[in-house]
């Protein structure tokens, strides 16, 4: 009986699968003044998620964050898949989603509406559920961006 009770305890292959999501780039020192919080500088920080997996994932609740604890500085998706093996751009400012590339729509002067930090920050990928999935740190003033 402790055997039928241990079998029915494993978990499923969808609990234990690994996740197929990661954050693969975040570049966070846009090109321009960096507190003209026009929208060219904005979406020249972005944050690029990749899909590690075999088979497309639906990210449709899923957040991108950076460490702060504002609120405003959370992007949640809404209805986007991510192919297998593919990769999107999440910019920081405004524009058009299309399949490659979506934009958090953050618009206004000054730092305030930026997102990434220029010179230390961390980026965090949850699932729909809330789930840590992937993290990136950066901590340097000699580059523009962080390959993760």
């Amino acid at each position: 009986m402790v055997a039928t009770s241990a079998a029915l305890t494993l978990a499923t292959p969808a609990q234990t699968a690994a996740p197929t999501g990661k954050i693969s780039r975040i570049w966070y020192d846009s090109p321009g003044s960096p507190n003209s919080g026009a929208n060219s500088s904005l979406n020249g920080e972005y944050v690029q998620i990749k899909n590690t997996g075999r088979s497309a994932v639906s990210l449709r609740g899923w957040t991108v964050r950076d460490k702060t604890t504002r609120a405003d500085h959370v992007y949640t998706f809404g209805t986007f898949t991510l192919r297998a093996g593919k990769t999107v751009t999440l910019r920081t400012g405004r524009g058009r989603n299309t399949s490659t590339t979506l934009y958090w729509g953050r618009s206004g002067g000054g730092t305030f509406a930026y997102i990434w930090n220029q010179s230390k920050d961390t980026g965090y990928l949850r699932n729909a559920q809330g789930q840590l999935v992937h993290s990136c740190s950066y901590n340097s003033t000699r580059d523009d961006y962080k390959n993760c």
